[in-house]
């Protein structure tokens, strides 16, 4: 049986890239991906067979990964963060689920044996960076209606609003999209505070990092871009500051216990 691999390497640091995504990138002969995944991994690329397709063509990606791997390639299908966040993955058994109610003709497909291998996704490496934000429920949310329907997204801004969540926002803005994002916050002010503690992490762990703390009555859409993660305290998330170092963190409770 043919090997694909569905690989997530982090958000970009190769320090973050976890030892089971190395060693099935290794293991492939084959690699598919958005080319800059690939420069972020370095070396370990080497040797490699590289199939680099521009962003836009994600089913393309995904069908060029099962075809390989079903011609007898080892390959791994490669994305930054975790690949079944907001990445590869989904369109990988989207497909198997198509040739399975027989509305694609690739049954060589079904002969693939896939390994999902997750990767630290860049909520996890911003939260990182502040302190403990994601320390209690929390959920996240693509502002991207592309594929969804700005009403479904919506209705799940102010679900994650009534519930309290810290809610970290993929996707947040890109050229064609500018407006999302304040009518998201506008949202949120309607259940929390104005001063709730808002990260904006871009190109996180890369070299060009910038991280910033703002507040939710501060977030505009004009202070972020595609490479922005923006990730949105709850009611008592808390920001503290210690000389020239600040953090975030979301309490559990254990002020009661303390």
């Amino acid at each position: 049986m043919t090997q694909l691999f569905v690989v997530g390497t982090g958000p970009g640091d190769a320090q973050l890239v976890a030892p089971k995504a190395l060693a099935a990138i290794k293991a492939s002969t084959d690699l598919v991906a958005y080319g800059l995944y690939l420069d972020l991994l370095g070396d370990v690329c080497n040797d490699k067979q590289h199939h680099d397709l521009p962003l836009g063509e994600e089913i393309g990606r995904a069908r060029l990964a099962l075809n390989l791997a079903a011609s007898g390639k080892t390959t791994a299908l490669i994305s930054s963060g975790d690949i079944g966040i907001y990445a590869m993955a989904t369109l990988v058994f989207e497909l198997l689920d198509q040739q399975l109610q027989g509305k694609e003709d690739h049954p060589e497909w079904l002969d693939v044996e896939i390994q999902v291998v997750p990767g630290i996704s860049a909520m996890q490496a911003g939260a990182s960076r502040v302190g403990a934000l994601l320390g209690h429920d929390f959920c996240t949310v693509s502002l991207s209606d592309l594929l969804t329907p700005w009403e479904t997204i919506e209705k799940r801004i102010h679900s994650a609003g009534t519930g309290d969540f810290v809610i970290s926002f993929y996707n947040p803005v890109s050229r064609k999209r500018d407006w999302q994002l304040n009518h998201a916050r506008d949202i949120l002010l309607q259940y929390r505070p104005a001063s709730t503690p808002v990260l904006l992490g871009r190109q996180l762990t890369r070299e060009d990092e910038s991280i910033r703390i703002i507040t939710l009555g501060e977030l505009d859409a004009k202070d972020v871009d595609m490479f922005t993660m923006v990730s949105v305290g709850n009611s008592e998330s808390r920001h503290i500051v210690n000389g020239s170092r600040e953090w975030i963190y979301t309490p559990r409770g254990y002020s009661k216990k303390l």
